[in-house]
């Protein structure tokens, strides 16, 4: 019996596990807020998991205001990053102006830990502040259990 290449990657996608349960973040940039309150509503309510496993920068880093902490957690590779919120280019001719309304939503989301953290390092500027993994890291997220 011959088995086609069509057949053969049914047969290992059958075999490997499942993980519905789980966000693995590796290599976030952000993106539109409104987009990313709505991707992290929706694992927070299927209670999924989430792994940082790499960067987190931006809008990713909402994750922190919407799923719950005790679901989040930080491998030796994560990094966040923060800045301040920009208005769309599309509606600024291209030129990335600052929004302080959309500033004052993202450090609304963030719990205290986060928005601690980003006062103790002169607040949200148009520079990307970021975390790399260690222990000021863990004061804000979990690292990661072997087991997830």
């Amino acid at each position: 019996m011959r088995i086609t290449p069509l057949a053969l990657l049914l047969l290992v996608l059958a075999a490997a596990p499942a993980r519905a349960d789980l966000l693995h973040i590796t290599r976030d940039h952000g993106g539109y807020v409104e987009e990313y309150k709505a991707k992290y509503k929706k694992v927070r309510d299927r209670g999924e998991r989430v792994i940082i496993d790499g960067i987190c920068n931006s809008a990713c880093t909402l994750v922190f205001g919407i799923v719950p902490m005790n679901k989040i957690c930080v491998t030796p590779k994560a990094s966040l990053g923060f800045h301040q919120a920009y208005y769309d280019k599309a509606f600024t001719f291209g030129i990335k102006v600052t929004s302080l309304e959309g500033t004052s939503d993202l450090m609304s989301y963030y719990p205290d830990t986060v928005k601690d953290w980003i006062r103790r390092n002169g607040g949200l500027t148009t520079e990307m502040k970021k975390i790399k993994n260690g222990p000021e890291l863990w004061k804000i997220v979990d690292a990661c259990p072997d087991e997830w």
